[in-house]
């Protein structure tokens, strides 16, 4: 157990936390949550003892081990990758190098012999015999090879020592796992493989994720950081977004009775409950949806942003067609080739690949930025574009405030009206004049997203769209493509968006393509389509 006593964080005049007090417990995994700036990353260096807090303290139960998915991928570059993983448990470590120092010795004296006898009694108390073996594993499961373990961790690309890093984390069963954005650079397999790993870990994790997916497979509990504070919720993200949206709804109705604030609340408890029995979040926890006390789930007071595509006209039978497309990279690899499918109008379509720069070069040769090798394409005529690229630099290059970048993306100029747009992506007052060459990325994408609302068109094109967004305008992009009637191309590793989205997934690769109409969720779990995903590759 992990217990935080009156926690207090201050910089300045700027109070991040004040006087937190939380207890997390085995057997639960903790979502940690909060708008951006709210202090998530910094509250799990308070926990980890890596940031000292203004006041309080933070205290564990005795004896127990900690464990922490490092962000520094430099930190371990001239460590193999097999001893990278076993530091993880520092105790079985520094045991197994004291013990490998007193046997390296030349003069092995009596003193000696007693010492590496309590070091021997110590290592078998941690399964030390078992450790290597068992870093392999972790390393095999999260999809690093064997000829790859006894690498220095500096010949090692940047998503394999993500995965280096995660293995760290998870190995010898830490009694309390802080996880910090665990899924990123993580394919969809092994997303799901961690899901299960987590889903059955017995101990204490806490961890902080823009994956609402990952966030509702494993979570128990909702840590929700505001005004500083830190109030725990029983039930997935999914639970304390749908509660919490409701109570705002009963909130901002004041003759609302509060027996119909009840009654609605406990229908929505009995269909969740209902949904969730089926999922290996409550098979394989302690089902705690049967405590749940929704009146105890306060409105959020979180801002949203309000994200409407609307289409100046329908589509037209003509979409899309692509024929035999291939694209070769800048070091002359095959990204993707014999690509050929069409559109239609209805289609939702979950574009795949195992190399992002496939997606990209792909997109980028629809819009007509990039030459095809071989193929080509040719778009309906009724059909108007508009396209989220995944490197949106290019567009901020100029330094101009907010209100003349958006104008020039936009066929009515006044000022009022380009507010109006920035408005909706929660850009207010003064901030519509910082200038977009100083944004963050998240503020960046969100005028992205203005942009695209200017056009009108009635084909979307994304390109990993949920990139530096926080779960609230996540969730509002999500919700807005649900209600989207028209056509769209979207490349995400968002699983929620993926499947709550798409009609359709086409996967491209340098040997060909997989086209299946069907939703995400079919196309990932079915063997039988697993065996067509290998041959394109």
């Amino acid at each position: 157990m992990i217990t935080v006593s009156n926690v207090s964080l201050r910089y300045g005049k700027r109070v991040l936390f004040e006087d937190v007090n939380v207890k997390f417990t085995p057997g639960n995994c903790y979502g940690l949550i909060g708008a951006n700036g709210a202090g998530k990353s910094t509250f799990l260096k308070i926990l980890s003892g890596e940031i000292d807090p203004t006041t309080g303290h933070v205290s564990m139960s005795p004896g127990e081990r900690m464990s922490v998915l490092k962000q520094n991928h430099f930190e371990y570059d001239e460590c193999s990758v097999l001893h990278t993983v076993m530091m993880g448990n520092k105790k079985l470590w520094d045991i197994m190098q004291e013990k490998d120092a007193l046997y390296a010795k030349a003069d092995f004296t009596d003193a000696d012999g007693l010492r590496a006898g309590e070091l021997e009694t110590q290592f078998a108390e941690l399964d030390g015999w078992n450790a290597e073996s068992d870093a392999a594993n972790l390393l095999m499961e999260l999809g690093i090879p064997e000829a790859r373990h006894y690498s220095l961790m500096k010949d090692l690309n940047g998503k394999e020592k993500v995965r280096v890093l995660l293995a760290q984390a998870l190995f010898g069963n830490p009694d309390i796992l802080l996880l910090d954005e665990p899924t990123n650079d993580l394919d969809i397999e092994t997303i799901t493989w961690l899901e299960n790993f987590l889903a059955d870990f017995q101990n204490t994790v806490i961890v902080v994720s823009h994956d609402r997916h990952f966030l509702d497979a494993v979570c128990t509990h909702m840590a929700d950081i505001d005004f500083g504070k830190i109030q725990l919720y029983t039930g997935n993200y999914s639970f304390w977004y749908e509660s919490s949206q409701l109570a705002l709804r009963q909130r901002a109705d004041q003759n609302k009775k509060i027996e119909d604030k009840r009654k609605e609340l406990q229908e929505f408890v009995a269909r969740f409950s209902a949904n969730a029995s089926k999922s290996k979040q409550a098979t394989s926890r302690k089902k705690l949806l049967d405590s749940l006390v929704v009146d105890a789930i306060p409105p959020s007071n979180r801002k949203y942003p309000g994200i409407i595509f609307q289409a100046e006209r329908e589509c037209g039978d003509q979409i899309l067609e692509v024929n035999n497309l291939s694209v070769h990279g800048n070091e002359g690899e095959l990204l993707f080739g014999k690509v050929s499918f069409k559109l239609t109008r209805t289609d939702k379509v979950i574009l795949l690949s195992r190399n992002q720069l496939a997606i990209s070069a792909f997109f980028e040769v629809l819009n007509g930025r990039l030459q095809p090798d071989t193929g080509d394409f040719t778009w309906g005529q009724t059909i108007s574009r508009s396209y989220l690229p995944n490197d949106n630099a290019p567009y901020f290059s100029n330094p101009q405030n907010l209100v003349d970048w958006l104008r020039e993306y936009s066929k009515e100029k006044d000022e009022t009206y380009i507010r109006g747009f920035l408005g909706r992506m929660l850009f207010s007052g003064e901030e519509v004049f910082k200038m977009s060459n100083v944004l963050s990325g998240g503020e960046k994408m969100r005028c992205m997203i203005s942009r695209m609302m200017l056009t009108n068109a009635n084909c979307l094109m994304l390109d990993e769209p949920t990139n530096h967004l926080d779960l609230e305008s996540i969730t509002a992009f999500n919700n807005s493509l649900k209600d989207w009637k028209h056509v769209l191309l979207l490349a995400t590793h968002d699983h929620e968006f993926a499947q709550t989205v798409g009609n359709r997934v086409i996967e491209i690769g340098p040997k060909g393509v997989v086209d299946k109409l069907m939703s995400f969720d079919e196309y990932i779990s079915s063997t039988e389509i697993k065996a067509q995903r290998e041959a394109i590759y």
